[in-house]
Protein backbone atom coordinates (compact mmCIF):
# COMPACT_ATOMS: atom_id res chain seq x y z
CA UNK A 1 0.00 0.00 0.00
CA UNK A 2 1.53 2.76 -1.05
CA UNK A 3 -0.11 6.15 -0.03
CA UNK A 4 0.83 9.57 -1.86
CA UNK A 5 2.33 11.95 1.29
CA UNK A 6 1.52 15.51 0.26
CA UNK A 7 3.38 18.62 1.54
CA UNK A 8 0.70 20.81 2.79
CA UNK A 9 -2.73 20.19 2.88
CA UNK A 10 -5.06 21.69 0.03
CA UNK A 11 -5.50 25.63 0.73
CA UNK A 12 -9.65 26.55 1.18
CA UNK A 13 -10.90 29.54 1.02
CA UNK A 14 -13.39 31.11 3.40
CA UNK A 15 -16.50 32.30 2.10
CA UNK A 16 -16.93 36.16 2.54
CA UNK A 17 -19.67 35.84 5.27
CA UNK A 18 -17.29 33.34 7.14
CA UNK A 19 -14.38 36.37 6.53
CA UNK A 20 -17.18 38.84 8.39
CA UNK A 21 -17.90 36.92 11.23
CA UNK A 22 -13.84 36.39 11.59
CA UNK A 23 -12.95 40.09 11.73
CA UNK A 24 -15.77 40.64 13.77
CA UNK A 25 -14.84 37.96 16.02
CA UNK A 26 -10.83 39.42 15.98
CA UNK A 27 -12.54 43.23 17.02
CA UNK A 28 -13.77 41.34 19.97
CA UNK A 29 -10.96 39.54 21.20
CA UNK A 30 -9.02 42.62 20.83
CA UNK A 31 -11.49 44.75 22.96
CA UNK A 32 -11.43 41.89 25.17
CA UNK A 33 -7.79 42.45 25.64
CA UNK A 34 -8.05 45.78 26.08
CA UNK A 35 -10.86 45.66 28.87
CA UNK A 36 -8.40 43.73 30.65
CA UNK A 37 -5.50 46.05 30.43
CA UNK A 38 -7.65 49.15 31.46
CA UNK A 39 -7.23 48.22 35.63
CA UNK A 40 -3.07 48.67 34.26
CA UNK A 41 -3.80 52.06 32.77
CA UNK A 42 -5.34 53.74 35.79
CA UNK A 43 -9.00 53.16 36.14
CA UNK A 44 -11.10 53.96 38.38
CA UNK A 45 -11.85 51.77 41.44
CA UNK A 46 -15.34 51.45 40.75
CA UNK A 47 -14.38 49.93 36.73
CA UNK A 48 -12.43 47.38 38.66
CA UNK A 49 -14.89 46.13 41.25
CA UNK A 50 -17.76 46.06 38.22
CA UNK A 51 -19.43 42.66 37.42
CA UNK A 52 -17.51 41.03 35.03
CA UNK A 53 -21.00 39.91 33.18
CA UNK A 54 -21.58 44.08 33.00
CA UNK A 55 -18.01 44.76 31.76
CA UNK A 56 -18.48 42.67 28.73
CA UNK A 57 -22.30 44.13 28.01
CA UNK A 58 -20.68 47.34 27.90
CA UNK A 59 -17.67 46.55 26.11
CA UNK A 60 -20.29 45.11 23.55
CA UNK A 61 -22.53 47.89 23.66
CA UNK A 62 -19.94 49.86 23.02
CA UNK A 63 -18.19 47.80 19.78
CA UNK A 64 -22.62 48.19 18.75
CA UNK A 65 -22.53 51.85 18.89
CA UNK A 66 -19.12 52.01 16.85
CA UNK A 67 -20.13 49.31 14.34
CA UNK A 68 -23.37 51.36 13.47
CA UNK A 69 -21.42 54.92 13.23
CA UNK A 70 -19.51 52.99 10.63
CA UNK A 71 -22.28 51.86 8.95
CA UNK A 72 -23.33 55.27 8.92
CA UNK A 73 -20.34 56.83 7.57
CA UNK A 74 -19.95 53.93 4.67
CA UNK A 75 -23.65 54.59 3.74
CA UNK A 76 -23.15 58.76 3.53
CA UNK A 77 -19.71 58.19 1.41
CA UNK A 78 -21.97 55.51 -0.69
CA UNK A 79 -23.98 57.97 -1.30
CA UNK A 80 -21.58 60.41 -2.46
CA UNK A 81 -20.40 57.86 -4.56
CA UNK A 82 -23.12 56.94 -6.05
CA UNK A 83 -24.09 60.79 -6.78
CA UNK A 84 -20.95 61.48 -8.14
CA UNK A 85 -21.49 58.17 -10.87
CA UNK A 86 -24.78 59.66 -11.91
CA UNK A 87 -23.34 63.27 -12.24
CA UNK A 88 -19.88 62.47 -13.98
CA UNK A 89 -21.36 60.22 -16.60
CA UNK A 90 -23.12 63.70 -18.52
CA UNK A 91 -20.64 65.58 -17.78
CA UNK A 92 -17.90 63.02 -19.46
CA UNK A 93 -20.74 62.33 -22.30
CA UNK A 94 -20.65 66.19 -22.56
CA UNK A 95 -17.13 66.67 -23.03
CA UNK A 96 -16.64 63.75 -25.59
CA UNK A 97 -19.32 65.26 -28.15
CA UNK A 98 -17.75 68.76 -27.43
CA UNK A 99 -14.16 67.25 -28.60
CA UNK A 100 -15.84 65.13 -31.32
CA UNK A 101 -17.22 68.08 -32.72
CA UNK A 102 -13.86 70.59 -32.32
CA UNK A 103 -11.93 67.05 -33.91
CA UNK A 104 -14.69 67.94 -36.92
CA UNK A 105 -13.77 71.76 -37.25
CA UNK A 106 -10.18 71.33 -36.78
CA UNK A 107 -9.74 68.45 -39.95
CA UNK A 108 -10.21 70.68 -42.41
CA UNK A 109 -7.95 73.87 -40.85
CA UNK A 110 -5.47 71.10 -40.89
CA UNK A 111 -5.53 70.12 -44.48
CA UNK A 112 -5.58 74.03 -45.13
CA UNK A 113 -2.55 74.87 -43.44
CA UNK A 114 -0.79 72.13 -44.71
CA UNK A 115 -1.76 73.07 -48.47
CA UNK A 116 -0.35 76.94 -47.62
CA UNK A 117 2.98 74.99 -46.61
CA UNK A 118 3.36 73.86 -49.54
Amino acid sequence: KNREVTSRPPTKHLPVGSLVVAMAFSRIVKAAMLATLAPLSGATSTQMEANPIRKVVTMLQAMQSKVTEEGEKAEELFGKFMCYCKNSGGDLSGSIQAAELKIAELGPEIQGAEEKKL
